[in-house]
């Protein structure tokens, strides 16, 4: 399994082992760190590690995994639940490793999966925050402490059908469709849009909300320049909740090494 590891000062790779091997302790981020972790479903193709993977989820999440149609799909969900499961096992929570069986989850009113943590006095809210997203050839689980965290994968080359400002004009703000309109080339238009809507897609994650309960029109994505590091600060404009502005985030574009394909990885952190 290849795993990846972004930090906000620079990149680190790391490898993961099969179950069948002690997973390998990570020490937590620090306060102003962020971990995200890649996978490629296609590197797997031991139906007997798949076969030892399943055994680590619960049995919801084995049903889960059993009603989604086809072969890949099935695959897919697999691997995400168990690289989930995982890494969040392997940070030292109490000194130790956990068992990636023990763990257990929960979802807000929004339905943001979350880690149930559980301390001698019962219950209380996790100190790891966690977020996680997929296509068809990555996917990405992102690790905070004590600070939420959305992540939002897509392909670099993804294809739009409709027009972009209809598009842009449906569901993004006035700022944001004004932009769009003053590019006039297709293909950088294009990408601009997907840098737009996958930034979206995290911020709405980040606030465990989703997009029913933060409607993109509602909120506005503005970037400055890039930094020595390559990535861009965000300042994102809300006009629900105005006061709330904030240029805490970071917006980080992730190569994969070849020969795979180029992705475009976006981070929202809310600090």
């Amino acid at each position: 399994m290849f795993s990846f590891m972004q930090k906000t000062r620079g990149f680190q790779r790391n490898f993961s082992v099969s179950p069948s091997f002690p997973l390998l302790p990570l020490q937590l981020p620090s306060p102003m760190e962020s971990h995200v972790w890649f996978v490629l479903p296609d590197e797997f193709k031991s139906v007997f590690l798949l076969d030892q993977y399943m055994e680590l989820l619960s049995p919801c999440e084995k049903e889960n995994v059993l009603t989604m149609r086809g072969d890949q799909l099935q695959k897919r969900a697999l691997l995400a639940r168990t690289f989930v499961r995982t890494t969040i096992a392997r940070y030292q929570i109490n000194n130790h490793v956990v068992d990636p069986r023990s763990l257990k989850f929960k979802k807000n009113v929004h339905g943001k999966p979350e880690l149930a943590w559980e301390s001698d006095d019962g219950q209380c809210p996790s100190p790891l925050h966690f977020n996680i997203s997929h296509t068809s050839s990555l996917i990405a689980c992102g690790v905070t402490l004590n600070s939420p965290i959305g992540i939002d994968v897509e392909e670099k080359q993804r294809k739009i059908k409709n027009n972009v400002l209809a598009l842009a004009r449906r569901y993004f703000s006035l700022y944001e469709v004004e932009h769009l309109s003053a590019i006039s080339d297709s293909e950088v238009n294009r990408q601009e849009f997907v840098k737009l809507w996958i930034l979206k897609e995290a911020y709405v994650k980040a606030l465990g909300r989703g997009f029913a309960a933060a409607p993109f029109k509602t909120f506005t994505i503005r970037m400055k320049d890039a930094t020595n590091s390559g990535a861009s600060e965000v300042v994102v404009e809300s006009s629900d909740h105005p006061a709330s502005l904030t240029n805490n985030f970071l917006n980080w574009p992730v190569p994969i090494m070849p020969p795979y394909a180029w992705k475009r990885i976006k981070q929202v952190m809310l600090r």
